[in-house]
């Protein structure tokens, strides 16, 4: 029983790790209609950055979250803005998709031009550190990314539902006719999005970077599984994200001890290929997303 209840832990502790990556990617979908395949490179960056910043000025890894969000909001913002609205108009939608991956590839590029391909590590602080909750030992630094996921999921439904920009928000997802018929200003909603989506990585980069060792292809480590999780939920719903990383986590680490480490991510694209078999749209693809947002 011991060993379930283990796995059962670390399960949902990479569901959170999973969750506070996803939910930036689905935030992004769900308002600007965008798949962004640079997120993973967005995280690199802001795992990068909170690098640099713990090492150069001695800080703890998670203050430099007052930097790195507000970097990749700014990222994120441009990106929307320069790279992505311009090409909104555009008949094809796959345009925006190749967009994407060519600024994804640029990022990559750019980190091993300046990094090279060695791996950074960024100091732990006691975040790797074992904590004892019952019969499961746990990561304090999992711990943590746990309890942010849940806040961040919570924080960003009662913006969406109780601020006017939320409001302005989830009417832009529901129909941008109608939204800009009303006086919202569309374009400026889409940056403000993105900017968000971005922002949301940067949080993940500070929280994740102690705990993972940083490099160029760090992104595609975790965005390959981000599509997975947000897929799963249903594209652009927030709960689906956080519910859909949970049901990941659990997969992969029942998978990785019964089945064998070999084959967990096996097991992980079967189960998802069965759960969109029967419910295409996703587990919250049809009842919550940014629009129905009560």
């Amino acid at each position: 029983m011991n060993i379930f209840l283990q796995l059962v832990a670390n399960g949902l502790m990479l569901g959170g790790l999973f969750a506070i990556i996803s939910i930036g990617l689905t935030l992004i979908f769900g308002i600007v209609k965008v798949v962004n395949f640079a997120h993973g490179e967005f995280l690199m960056a802001g795992m990068y950055l909170t690098w640099i910043i713990t090492v150069g000025l001695g800080l703890h890894p998670y203050v430099t979250v007052l930097a790195v969000a507000p970097f990749l909001f700014v990222l994120g913002a441009m990106t929307q803005r320069f790279l992505i609205q311009p090409l909104l108009l555009a008949r094809d939608d796959h345009v925006q998709i190749f967009a994407t991956v060519g600024l994804s590839t640029a990022l990559i590029n750019l980190a091993l031009l300046i990094f090279g391909a060695d791996i950074a590590n960024t100091p732990a602080s006691g975040l790797r550190a074992p904590v004892q909750i019952g019969p499961v030992r746990i990561l304090e630094g999992q711990v943590y990314i746990f309890i942010a996921a849940v806040l961040l999921v919570i924080g960003l439904q009662l913006f969406l539902s109780r601020t006017q920009t939320g409001r302005a928000i989830r009417a832009v997802a529901q129909n941008r006719a109608a939204a800009q018929l009303m006086g919202i200003n569309v374009d400026r909603i889409y940056v403000l999005s993105f900017g968000i989506g971005a922002a949301c990585v940067g949080l993940a980069a500070s929280l994740v970077a102690p705990l993972y060792p940083v490099s160029s292809t760090i992104g595609t480590y975790f965005v390959l599984t981000a599509f997975v999780v947000v897929v799963l939920g249903g594209l652009g719903s927030i709960v689906g994200a956080f519910v859909g990383a949970m049901i990941i986590g659990l997969i992969d680490s029942m998978a990785g001890f019964y089945i064998g480490s070999d084959l967990r991510e096996a097991v992980v694209f079967g189960v998802f290929l069965v759960i969109l078999i029967l419910k295409p749209s996703g587990l919250f693809g049809t009842r919550v997303s940014l629009s129905h947002i009560s």
